[in-house]
Protein backbone atom coordinates (compact mmCIF):
# COMPACT_ATOMS: atom_id res chain seq x y z
CA UNK A 1 0.00 0.00 0.00
CA UNK A 2 3.26 2.53 1.04
CA UNK A 3 4.12 2.32 -2.58
CA UNK A 4 1.32 2.42 -4.10
CA UNK A 5 -0.43 5.67 -2.62
CA UNK A 6 2.15 7.93 -4.10
CA UNK A 7 1.99 6.46 -7.93
CA UNK A 8 -1.81 6.35 -7.86
CA UNK A 9 -1.58 10.41 -6.77
CA UNK A 10 0.73 10.99 -9.49
CA UNK A 11 -1.61 9.27 -12.23
CA UNK A 12 -4.61 11.03 -10.87
CA UNK A 13 -2.82 14.64 -10.82
CA UNK A 14 -1.42 13.83 -14.01
CA UNK A 15 -4.93 13.57 -15.78
CA UNK A 16 -7.01 15.01 -13.94
CA UNK A 17 -9.45 12.49 -13.13
CA UNK A 18 -10.50 11.17 -9.69
CA UNK A 19 -11.23 7.85 -8.15
CA UNK A 20 -14.66 8.45 -9.05
CA UNK A 21 -14.25 8.73 -12.65
CA UNK A 22 -12.38 4.88 -12.99
CA UNK A 23 -15.29 1.99 -14.04
CA UNK A 24 -12.71 -0.44 -13.93
CA UNK A 25 -9.96 -1.30 -11.84
CA UNK A 26 -7.29 -4.46 -12.46
CA UNK A 27 -4.24 -5.65 -10.32
CA UNK A 28 -1.03 -7.24 -11.20
CA UNK A 29 0.78 -9.16 -8.39
CA UNK A 30 2.05 -12.25 -6.20
CA UNK A 31 0.75 -14.21 -2.89
CA UNK A 32 3.84 -16.23 -3.47
CA UNK A 33 6.41 -13.15 -3.59
CA UNK A 34 4.27 -11.35 -0.54
CA UNK A 35 4.57 -14.33 1.35
CA UNK A 36 0.81 -14.43 2.10
CA UNK A 37 -3.02 -15.09 0.89
CA UNK A 38 -4.91 -12.74 -0.80
CA UNK A 39 -2.14 -9.78 -0.38
CA UNK A 40 -3.79 -7.85 -3.22
CA UNK A 41 -6.41 -7.47 -1.23
CA UNK A 42 -4.52 -5.34 1.17
CA UNK A 43 -2.94 -3.32 -1.67
CA UNK A 44 -6.90 -2.00 -2.72
CA UNK A 45 -6.31 -0.30 0.55
CA UNK A 46 -3.96 2.46 -1.84
CA UNK A 47 -7.44 3.01 -3.21
CA UNK A 48 -9.89 3.61 -0.52
CA UNK A 49 -13.24 2.13 0.69
CA UNK A 50 -15.38 4.91 -1.18
CA UNK A 51 -16.40 5.06 -3.21
CA UNK A 52 -16.93 1.56 -4.11
CA UNK A 53 -14.56 -0.14 -7.36
CA UNK A 54 -15.00 -2.70 -9.64
CA UNK A 55 -12.12 -4.57 -9.15
CA UNK A 56 -10.17 -7.25 -11.03
CA UNK A 57 -6.49 -9.22 -10.14
CA UNK A 58 -4.31 -11.48 -12.28
CA UNK A 59 -1.36 -13.45 -10.55
CA UNK A 60 0.63 -12.35 -12.85
CA UNK A 61 2.77 -9.34 -14.45
CA UNK A 62 0.63 -6.34 -15.04
CA UNK A 63 0.57 -6.16 -18.07
CA UNK A 64 -1.77 -9.28 -18.59
CA UNK A 65 -4.10 -6.77 -16.40
CA UNK A 66 -3.60 -4.60 -19.35
CA UNK A 67 -5.03 -7.17 -21.51
CA UNK A 68 -8.29 -7.63 -19.25
CA UNK A 69 -8.61 -3.61 -18.92
CA UNK A 70 -8.33 -3.72 -22.84
CA UNK A 71 -10.91 -6.18 -23.12
CA UNK A 72 -13.23 -4.75 -20.71
CA UNK A 73 -13.07 -1.55 -22.75
CA UNK A 74 -13.64 -3.20 -25.93
CA UNK A 75 -16.73 -4.58 -24.73
CA UNK A 76 -18.51 -1.72 -23.39
CA UNK A 77 -18.59 -2.42 -19.95
CA UNK A 78 -16.00 0.48 -18.98
CA UNK A 79 -14.58 3.13 -20.43
CA UNK A 80 -11.99 3.89 -18.36
CA UNK A 81 -9.97 1.63 -16.46
CA UNK A 82 -6.36 1.90 -13.96
CA UNK A 83 -4.32 -0.90 -14.22
CA UNK A 84 -1.39 -1.09 -11.59
CA UNK A 85 1.36 -3.64 -11.02
CA UNK A 86 3.21 -4.39 -7.72
CA UNK A 87 5.91 -6.46 -6.33
CA UNK A 88 8.45 -6.10 -3.15
CA UNK A 89 11.15 -8.64 -4.38
CA UNK A 90 13.53 -7.80 -1.64
CA UNK A 91 10.84 -8.83 0.72
CA UNK A 92 11.47 -12.31 0.32
CA UNK A 93 14.13 -15.33 -1.88
CA UNK A 94 13.01 -13.86 -4.98
CA UNK A 95 14.72 -16.39 -6.83
CA UNK A 96 13.73 -19.42 -4.91
CA UNK A 97 9.85 -18.14 -4.99
CA UNK A 98 10.36 -18.17 -8.99
CA UNK A 99 11.40 -22.25 -9.07
CA UNK A 100 7.88 -22.88 -7.90
CA UNK A 101 6.34 -21.52 -11.23
CA UNK A 102 8.65 -24.87 -12.73
CA UNK A 103 6.85 -28.33 -13.32
CA UNK A 104 5.87 -29.35 -9.87
CA UNK A 105 6.94 -33.00 -10.31
CA UNK A 106 9.96 -32.85 -12.87
CA UNK A 107 11.45 -29.61 -12.19
CA UNK A 108 10.59 -27.67 -8.76
CA UNK A 109 11.62 -30.33 -6.65
CA UNK A 110 15.53 -29.50 -7.90
CA UNK A 111 15.09 -25.89 -6.77
CA UNK A 112 16.45 -24.51 -9.81
CA UNK A 113 17.22 -20.74 -9.34
CA UNK A 114 15.83 -18.44 -12.36
CA UNK A 115 19.57 -17.14 -12.97
CA UNK A 116 20.67 -20.57 -12.99
CA UNK A 117 17.88 -21.62 -15.58
CA UNK A 118 18.94 -18.67 -17.86
CA UNK A 119 22.47 -19.20 -17.84
CA UNK A 120 21.68 -22.69 -19.43
CA UNK A 121 19.76 -20.60 -21.87
CA UNK A 122 22.50 -18.26 -22.99
CA UNK A 123 25.24 -21.49 -22.50
CA UNK A 124 23.05 -23.10 -25.48
CA UNK A 125 22.94 -19.58 -27.33
CA UNK A 126 26.92 -19.29 -27.28
CA UNK A 127 27.57 -22.88 -27.87
CA UNK A 128 24.60 -23.06 -31.43
CA UNK A 129 26.51 -19.93 -32.54
CA UNK A 130 23.35 -17.91 -31.89
CA UNK A 131 24.97 -15.22 -29.97
CA UNK A 132 28.31 -13.75 -28.80
CA UNK A 133 29.28 -13.24 -25.29
CA UNK A 134 30.42 -9.63 -27.05
CA UNK A 135 26.39 -9.30 -28.18
CA UNK A 136 25.42 -10.17 -24.49
CA UNK A 137 27.41 -7.22 -23.11
CA UNK A 138 26.80 -4.41 -25.42
CA UNK A 139 22.77 -5.23 -24.94
CA UNK A 140 23.88 -4.36 -21.45
CA UNK A 141 26.08 -1.92 -22.16
CA UNK A 142 23.15 0.12 -24.13
CA UNK A 143 20.76 -0.49 -21.25
CA UNK A 144 23.18 0.68 -18.47
CA UNK A 145 23.76 3.53 -20.94
CA UNK A 146 20.30 4.90 -21.58
CA UNK A 147 18.98 4.47 -18.41
CA UNK A 148 21.18 7.05 -17.11
CA UNK A 149 19.13 9.95 -17.89
CA UNK A 150 16.02 7.76 -16.32
CA UNK A 151 15.16 8.94 -13.03
CA UNK A 152 13.70 5.37 -12.21
CA UNK A 153 16.10 3.17 -13.13
CA UNK A 154 17.94 1.14 -10.27
CA UNK A 155 21.19 1.40 -11.81
CA UNK A 156 22.79 2.85 -14.86
CA UNK A 157 26.38 4.02 -16.21
CA UNK A 158 29.13 2.07 -18.00
CA UNK A 159 30.22 -1.99 -17.73
CA UNK A 160 32.89 -2.90 -15.81
CA UNK A 161 35.28 -5.34 -16.61
CA UNK A 162 35.61 -6.75 -12.76
CA UNK A 163 32.26 -7.62 -13.29
CA UNK A 164 31.63 -10.87 -11.08
CA UNK A 165 30.15 -13.54 -13.00
CA UNK A 166 26.63 -14.80 -10.96
CA UNK A 167 26.31 -17.65 -13.11
CA UNK A 168 28.61 -18.78 -16.22
CA UNK A 169 28.14 -17.67 -18.79
CA UNK A 170 25.99 -14.37 -16.74
CA UNK A 171 27.48 -11.64 -15.16
CA UNK A 172 26.38 -9.04 -12.93
CA UNK A 173 25.26 -6.86 -15.79
CA UNK A 174 23.95 -9.49 -17.75
CA UNK A 175 21.09 -9.96 -15.10
CA UNK A 176 18.13 -7.66 -13.85
CA UNK A 177 18.84 -6.12 -10.71
CA UNK A 178 16.37 -7.39 -7.59
CA UNK A 179 13.65 -4.70 -7.81
CA UNK A 180 10.82 -3.00 -5.90
CA UNK A 181 8.39 -0.75 -7.25
CA UNK A 182 4.93 0.08 -8.79
CA UNK A 183 3.24 0.85 -11.55
CA UNK A 184 0.28 2.68 -12.92
CA UNK A 185 -1.81 3.51 -16.13
CA UNK A 186 -5.06 4.27 -17.44
CA UNK A 187 -6.89 3.23 -20.36
CA UNK A 188 -9.41 4.88 -21.89
CA UNK A 189 -11.89 4.87 -24.82
CA UNK A 190 -10.45 6.79 -28.12
CA UNK A 191 -13.34 9.68 -27.26
CA UNK A 192 -12.17 10.50 -23.95
CA UNK A 193 -8.24 9.98 -24.52
CA UNK A 194 -8.54 13.16 -26.53
CA UNK A 195 -9.91 15.13 -23.90
CA UNK A 196 -7.32 13.40 -20.77
CA UNK A 197 -3.79 13.74 -23.37
CA UNK A 198 -2.92 15.65 -26.55
CA UNK A 199 -1.28 12.76 -27.91
CA UNK A 200 -3.19 9.62 -27.07
CA UNK A 201 -1.07 6.44 -27.61
CA UNK A 202 -4.29 4.00 -29.49
CA UNK A 203 -3.49 0.07 -28.89
CA UNK A 204 -3.57 -0.61 -32.25
CA UNK A 205 -3.08 -4.53 -31.32
CA UNK A 206 -2.59 -6.48 -28.30
CA UNK A 207 -2.48 -10.45 -28.02
CA UNK A 208 -0.49 -12.87 -25.28
CA UNK A 209 0.50 -16.36 -26.28
CA UNK A 210 2.17 -19.12 -24.29
CA UNK A 211 5.44 -21.80 -24.82
CA UNK A 212 5.35 -25.68 -23.29
CA UNK A 213 5.97 -25.26 -19.84
CA UNK A 214 8.46 -28.56 -20.25
CA UNK A 215 11.32 -26.69 -20.92
CA UNK A 216 13.27 -29.58 -22.66
CA UNK A 217 10.02 -29.98 -25.37
CA UNK A 218 10.95 -26.25 -26.42
CA UNK A 219 13.95 -24.69 -28.36
CA UNK A 220 15.03 -22.33 -25.39
CA UNK A 221 17.00 -20.00 -27.82
CA UNK A 222 13.76 -18.83 -29.67
CA UNK A 223 10.45 -17.67 -28.53
CA UNK A 224 7.78 -19.04 -30.94
CA UNK A 225 4.79 -17.79 -28.50
CA UNK A 226 6.26 -14.13 -28.90
CA UNK A 227 6.63 -14.31 -32.92
CA UNK A 228 2.94 -15.87 -32.91
CA UNK A 229 1.57 -13.13 -30.46
CA UNK A 230 3.83 -10.44 -32.56
CA UNK A 231 1.72 -11.50 -35.46
CA UNK A 232 -1.31 -11.16 -34.04
CA UNK A 233 -1.18 -8.05 -32.96
CA UNK A 234 -0.08 -6.27 -36.36
CA UNK A 235 3.62 -5.82 -35.02
CA UNK A 236 5.37 -3.80 -38.25
CA UNK A 237 7.08 -0.28 -39.03
CA UNK A 238 8.04 -0.35 -35.37
CA UNK A 239 10.22 2.70 -34.65
CA UNK A 240 10.61 1.90 -30.75
CA UNK A 241 10.54 -1.07 -28.82
CA UNK A 242 10.20 -1.73 -25.22
CA UNK A 243 11.36 -5.40 -24.67
CA UNK A 244 10.79 -7.14 -21.34
CA UNK A 245 13.60 -9.00 -21.25
CA UNK A 246 15.07 -9.99 -17.70
CA UNK A 247 18.45 -11.26 -19.07
CA UNK A 248 20.83 -9.96 -21.35
CA UNK A 249 20.42 -12.53 -24.34
CA UNK A 250 16.86 -12.71 -23.89
CA UNK A 251 16.88 -9.54 -25.58
CA UNK A 252 18.66 -11.25 -28.70
CA UNK A 253 15.85 -14.18 -28.95
CA UNK A 254 12.97 -11.24 -28.95
CA UNK A 255 14.32 -8.87 -31.25
CA UNK A 256 15.11 -11.70 -33.79
CA UNK A 257 11.15 -13.39 -33.09
CA UNK A 258 9.78 -10.31 -33.23
CA UNK A 259 12.01 -9.07 -36.66
CA UNK A 260 12.99 -6.20 -35.22
CA UNK A 261 15.56 -4.36 -37.91
CA UNK A 262 18.59 -2.26 -36.50
CA UNK A 263 16.76 0.95 -37.18
CA UNK A 264 14.31 0.12 -34.40
CA UNK A 265 15.40 1.87 -30.90
CA UNK A 266 15.32 -0.67 -28.35
CA UNK A 267 14.82 -0.01 -24.49
CA UNK A 268 14.92 3.82 -24.65
CA UNK A 269 14.36 4.18 -20.96
CA UNK A 270 17.18 1.23 -20.04
CA UNK A 271 14.73 -1.19 -20.00
CA UNK A 272 14.35 -4.38 -17.16
CA UNK A 273 18.25 -4.68 -16.61
CA UNK A 274 18.20 -1.17 -15.10
CA UNK A 275 15.19 -2.10 -12.65
CA UNK A 276 12.67 -4.55 -13.02
CA UNK A 277 9.66 -4.42 -10.26
CA UNK A 278 8.61 -7.78 -10.44
CA UNK A 279 4.73 -7.74 -11.59
CA UNK A 280 5.26 -4.84 -12.77
CA UNK A 281 8.31 -4.80 -14.98
CA UNK A 282 5.82 -5.59 -17.94
CA UNK A 283 3.58 -3.04 -17.57
CA UNK A 284 6.28 -0.77 -17.31
CA UNK A 285 7.25 -1.64 -20.61
CA UNK A 286 3.91 -0.77 -21.88
CA UNK A 287 3.70 2.67 -19.92
CA UNK A 288 7.22 3.74 -21.16
CA UNK A 289 6.68 2.81 -24.73
CA UNK A 290 3.50 4.63 -24.48
CA UNK A 291 5.32 7.95 -23.02
CA UNK A 292 7.01 8.03 -26.88
CA UNK A 293 3.79 8.35 -28.29
CA UNK A 294 2.14 10.80 -26.23
CA UNK A 295 5.90 13.03 -26.55
CA UNK A 296 5.83 12.64 -30.35
CA UNK A 297 9.27 10.69 -30.46
CA UNK A 298 7.79 8.00 -32.40
CA UNK A 299 4.19 7.31 -33.76
CA UNK A 300 4.42 3.68 -33.78
CA UNK A 301 5.51 1.37 -30.99
CA UNK A 302 5.98 -1.55 -29.37
CA UNK A 303 5.90 -3.45 -25.77
CA UNK A 304 6.58 -6.71 -24.68
CA UNK A 305 5.76 -8.09 -21.54
CA UNK A 306 7.77 -11.85 -20.49
CA UNK A 307 5.85 -14.07 -17.52
CA UNK A 308 7.07 -17.42 -16.03
CA UNK A 309 10.13 -19.25 -17.04
CA UNK A 310 12.53 -18.13 -19.54
CA UNK A 311 10.41 -16.32 -21.57
CA UNK A 312 7.49 -19.28 -21.34
CA UNK A 313 4.80 -16.55 -21.88
CA UNK A 314 4.90 -13.72 -23.54
CA UNK A 315 2.07 -10.66 -24.82
CA UNK A 316 2.87 -7.71 -27.07
CA UNK A 317 1.16 -5.05 -27.76
CA UNK A 318 1.24 -2.36 -30.74
CA UNK A 319 0.41 1.00 -29.96
CA UNK A 320 0.33 4.25 -31.97
CA UNK A 321 -0.87 8.04 -32.24
CA UNK A 322 -4.04 8.40 -33.18
CA UNK A 323 -4.57 9.60 -37.54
Amino acid sequence: MEMLVPVLSEIFAQTGLTKADIDFWCSGSSDYLAGRAFSFIAAVDAIGAFPPINESHVECDAAWAVYEAWIKILTGEADTALVYGFGKSSAGELRRVLSLQLDPYTVAPLWPDSISLAAMQARLGLESGRWTEDDMAAVAARSLADATSNPHAQRSGALTDNAPLIADPLHSYDVAPISDGAAALILTTEERARDLIERPAIISGIDHRIDSAVLGARDLTDSPSTRTAAAAAGARDIEIAELHAPFSHQELILREALELSDAVRINPSGGPLAGNPMFAGGLIRIGEAAKRVHSGDASRVLAHATSGPLLQQNLVAVMEAQS
